[in-house]
Order: C-alpha cells, then sequence, then structure tokens
C-alpha cells in the first residue's frame, strides 16, 4: 500500500539512536552541553503546546518540574540537528483537583495544567490529540507512552521476582539478581477490511459510544500467522470465513503497547453470528454507507475514531486507494 507509513505515529522517521544508548558519559556530555530536551508525560498523558494543543512541549533538561519529580529520563532518539530527545514522567504529581472516573474513561477529555509550566502548557489525552501533531511528534508522544506503559508493568524479573532495574537509556531492565535482560514488549495485533462485493465487516465492543462501529480485529497468538490470526479472529468473532488475507499497513498503537496490523480479506460467506463473550454486535455496511458516516450524515453509524488504523483503512477503500 502506497500511502501505508502516513498513518498516525507512523512514517517520521526517527533516528533512535539505539548506538547511544549503552553509552551513559556520550549522553551526560549532550544533556551538559545543552543538546539535549524532553518532552513530559504525566499519567500517560503527553504534555502539549499551542492554541490548538498541536504539539509537543519540548523541555531543557535541567527544568525545574524535573528537579521537582525527578525521575531517571528514558532517550527517544536524535534529531536532525544531533539534539537527543528524552521523555520524563512526572506521574507522581497530584494536581489539586483529578477526576479519576474521567481518567479511566473510553476518553479522558480532561486536562492538566502543572504550576511549575507555562499557562499555555496542558497534559492531554494522547487519543484526542493525536490527529493534530506532527508526524515526528505523534511518533515521538507514541513511543514515549508505550515504554513508559512497560517500565509501570514489568518492574520485577518474571524469572525470579526480583525488582529489575533500568538499563540502557530506558530500553531494557536488568535484574540484579538473577541478571535476566528484559526488553520492551509489543504485543501484534490483527484488524481486517473483510469485504464482500460492495459491503465491509464492521463490528463494535461494549462499552463503545452509542453507533461507534470498527473493523475486526484482535492479538495474534503463539505459532500463528498473520494470515492465520485473520481467519481465526473473524470466524471467532462473526463466524465468517474469510479466503484470500493480504497485507495493508501498520500502526503502533500505544494503548497499552500493540502493534496494529492492519490486513485485507475477501468474506467467503456472509452469514453472521457473533460470539457475545468476544463482541456487541457485527454487521455489514455497504460502501454507500460507510461514505455517509464519515461525512457525518449517517442516521446511526459512527466512523472509526479519526487517527486509528481503522479510520485509515476504511478511508482509502472508500477512495479505492488500498494498492
Amino acid at each position: 500500500m502506497k500511502l501505508a507509513e502516513t498513518v498516525t505515529f507512523g512514517g517520521s522517521g526517527l533516528d533512535r539512536a539505539a548506538e547511544v544508548r549503552g553509552q551513559p558519559d556520550a549522553l551526560s556530555q549532550a544533556i551538559a552541553d545543552g543538546q539535549a530536551e524532553t518532552i513530559l508525560l504525566w499519567r500517560g498523558k503527553p504534555l502539549l503546546e499551542g492554541d490548538a494543543r498541536e504539539r509537543l512541549a519540548r523541555l531543557p533538561m535541567d527544568h525545574v518540574v524535573l528537579q521537582e519529580h525527578g525521575k531517571e529520563p528514558i532517550l527517544l532518539g536524535r534529531e536532525a540537528d544531533g539534539r537527543l530527545v528524552f521523555v520524563s514522567d512526572i506521574s507522581d504529581w497530584v494536581p489539586h483537583e483529578v477526576d479519576e472516573a474521567a481518567l479511566g474513561a473510553f476518553f479522558d477529555p480532561t486536562e492538566q495544567q502543572h504550576p511549575l509550566l507555562l499557562e499555555t502548557q496542558f497534559f492531554q489525552e494522547l487519543r484526542g490529540a493525536m490527529t493534530r501533531l506532527s508526524p515526528r511528534d505523534a511518533e515521538l508522544a507514541a513511543t514515549a507512552r508505550a515504554v513508559l506503559g512497560w517500565h509501570r508493568s514489568h518492574r520485577f524479573c518474571a524469572a525470579c521476582g526480583t525488582e529489575s532495574q533500568m538499563a540502557m537509556a530506558g530500553w531494557q531492565r536488568s535484574c540484579p539478581a538473577c541478571n535476566t535482560q528484559h526488553f520492551p514488549r509489543t504485543d501484534p495485533v490483527v484488524i481486517m477490511l473483510i469485504t464482500r462485493g460492495n459491503s465491509v465487516l464492521m463490528g463494535r465492543s461494549p462499552g463503545w459510544p452509542e453507533g461507534m462501529y470498527s473493523l475486526l480485529a484482535g492479538f495474534v497468538e503463539p505459532g500463528e500467522t498473520v494470515e492465520a490470526a485473520v481467519r481465526r479472529e473473524v470466524f471467532e468473532e462473526a463466524a465468517i470465513n474469510v479466503g484470500a488475507v493480504g497485507y495493508l499497513a501498520s500502526q503502533p498503537w500505544p494503548f497499552p503497547s500493540s502493534l496494529m496490523i492492519g490486513c485485507y480479506g475477501r468474506a467467503e460467506t456472509d452469514a453472521i453470528t457473533i460470539d457475545p463473550n468476544e463482541i456487541e454486535d457485527a454487521r455489514w455496511f455497504s460502501r454507500e454507507e460507510i461514505a455517509l458516516s464519515f461525512a457525518g450524515e449517517h442516521p446511526t453509524l459512527t466512523p472509526a475514531r479519526k487517527g486509528a488504523i481503522a479510520h485509515f483503512l476504511l478511508s482509502n477503500w472508500l477512495a479505492d486507494r488500498l494498492r
């Protein structure tokens, strides 16, 4: 697919500077020379700035907020001018008022403003901001969110249970007891544009906003090919048999740490029987219905969220740009 890497979170060509992750002296020197900056995350929400919250805020490594919330920064990459970009997590900061229900909702509309930061800088949910960010800022934010999430959920060695220690500028955890090394993980997920004639198969999960449908998706199991995962997931969720399967595009999805593998497949049957343990509903929607939903004119169907690979694949299917 020619437009594959124009998907949100993809295509910025970030130099991840992997060769300096194990060189603490070089990293310290870059910081001392003012050749490094950091972005901030609070409970997975990036610090944004601009009238429309359209860009990541980048702070000097000696900013007072980092002295207040001293966590070891993680190296994300290197810009074309040689500056290193880190992420610093200040999740130990407790705002005066926090709506915990909103933070745990499907989409969190709240913003947080730290008193040591500019009044124009806010922490905002990445799902709501991802389509406004430049490709570089989107990739940095997605990488930061995923890696920080991995550190939070993998504090202890899976081999012996001892608390592990961050190493390699954040890209490794090492166990001081048994010397086992642990590395950030990404979970492969297939998401499928399944068509039959002029229609596409879509489903919805319980708890989604009313009218929202998206492409079917599921995790790849051990010992399984991507193609086999597509066929299995579609049959499990909707009892549809799928024949030919092909690859379209991929998207890193940091909610919390998936790689969405966008595929297309041709359905060989059309009678739907849903598994209520998997999804709430599944339907065939015509190309005309999808076009109406994208235009905001369908009476009941709400399109997949902008920025998600489902929206990307559907919009390119409508425009006949899958090849």
